[in-house]
């Protein structure tokens, strides 16, 4: 059986929707919200809702880059995005749709609806994205 990391560090948390405070973040396109995962795991996990500002904007965040961090979950709750992810090709990501990023796979937006909203949860908390080079296209189409 795997080990169980120790939360006994950790504090409930209840955020309320109806007191939900909407930041700008990574991306000038979107709007973020922090749902308190942050705070209560001391920084082991973060969990935010993402949701396109419904203005269009040119966004440079559609190079390809890396996210450095342990664990990236994604779950599509509103309209649609495509994303192109190293080896593993152009992805639809639609309402329902769930995404389980491998560590520092290189991937990059192709676009998104401008109602595109998805709850994110990631590991650690702070973690760095970085721009990269594209991956070797021959490299991927002989995988």
């Amino acid at each position: 059986m795997a080990e169980i990391k120790n939360t006994d560090h950790w504090d409930f948390v209840h955020n309320k929707a109806s007191e939900a405070e909407w930041k700008p973040g990574l991306r000038e396109i979107f709007e973020y919200r922090d749902v308190g995962t942050k705070a209560g795991t001391k920084g082991d996990f973060i969990a935010h809702v993402i949701r396109h500002t419904g203005k269009p904007a040119k966004d440079d965040v559609q190079q390809w880059h890396v996210h450095e961090c342990d664990f990236q979950f994604v779950y599509v709750l509103k309209g649609w995005a495509e994303f192109e992810f190293e080896g593993e090709g152009v992805r639809r990501l639609e309402p329902g749709d769930v995404i389980l990023q491998k560590p520092m796979i290189k991937h990059r937006e192709i676009a998104c609806s401008l109602d595109y909203e998805v709850l994110e949860i990631v590991s650690p908390a702070s973690f760095a994205t970085k721009l990269v080079d594209a991956p070797d296209q021959k490299a991927d189409a002989a995988e």
